[in-house]
């Protein structure tokens, strides 16, 4: 009996370790985790297909006073719009839950955008936390860049203020665009992993 009760107990310990492995969170300086995550466009998006990009990923919740602070203030969508001058891919996953603060749907995923003038590449419905947990977001906003050979090079806050005050834009430093300047100039990231700051995931 006991040969049989040491391979049960290795077979738990191996489908333990496949759970963890599932759920690992993404490490800087590692190859980025591949996700697939239906759109608001009704289009399928995986990292692997923007594979040659830098891309950034982007965690929101369109009711989270610290979002509505980069939203409100056109930062965010300045953001967006020069990484799309420079070919660099935007994601903005929204990982809320059905039920939970910031949970949207299809459409009123696409009328956000269109109503905040925003401009990603697309918007993820990450409703399953499946990306989310790949990348142990927590916060909104959390934000990720990845460089074209699928590396992780940034993880953390958009900016060095923690707070919810417009005013505070101006005299933060950008973390995102630091980091994509530094990698597009064939730099090492300076800043590469910071404390992200803002509301929980609503997983």
């Amino acid at each position: 009996m006991r040969p049989i009760q040491i391979l049960g107990a290795s077979a738990a310990m191996v489908a333990a370790l496949l759970v963890n492995q599932a759920y690992a969170a993404a490490q800087v300086g590692a190859l980025a985790p591949d996700f697939q995550v239906a759109g608001a466009d009704g289009q399928t998006h995986s990292l692997s297909d923007y594979r040659g990009r830098f891309v950034v990923l982007e965690w929101t919740n369109a009711e989270c006073p610290f979002v509505r602070k980069h939203y409100s203030s056109g930062n965010m969508q300045s953001l967006q719009q020069e990484a799309a001058r420079d070919g660099t891919v935007w994601l903005t996953i929204i990982s809320s839950a059905p039920g939970q603060q910031g949970y949207v749907d299809a459409a009123e995923a696409l009328r956000l955008t269109e109503k905040r003038k925003a401009l990603p590449t697309a918007v993820l419905l990450d409703e399953q936390g499946t990306a989310g947990h790949l990348y142990d977001a927590k916060t909104t906003p959390q934000m990720f860049v990845i460089d074209p050979k699928g590396t992780l090079i940034y993880a953390g806050a958009i900016d060095s203020t923690p707070g919810t005050d417009p005013t505070d834009i101006a005299t933060s430093k950008n973390y995102v665009k630091l980091a994509l300047s530094e990698a597009r100039a064939g730099k090492p990231v300076t800043e590469a992993v910071t404390k992200p700051y803002g509301c929980s995931v609503k997983y």
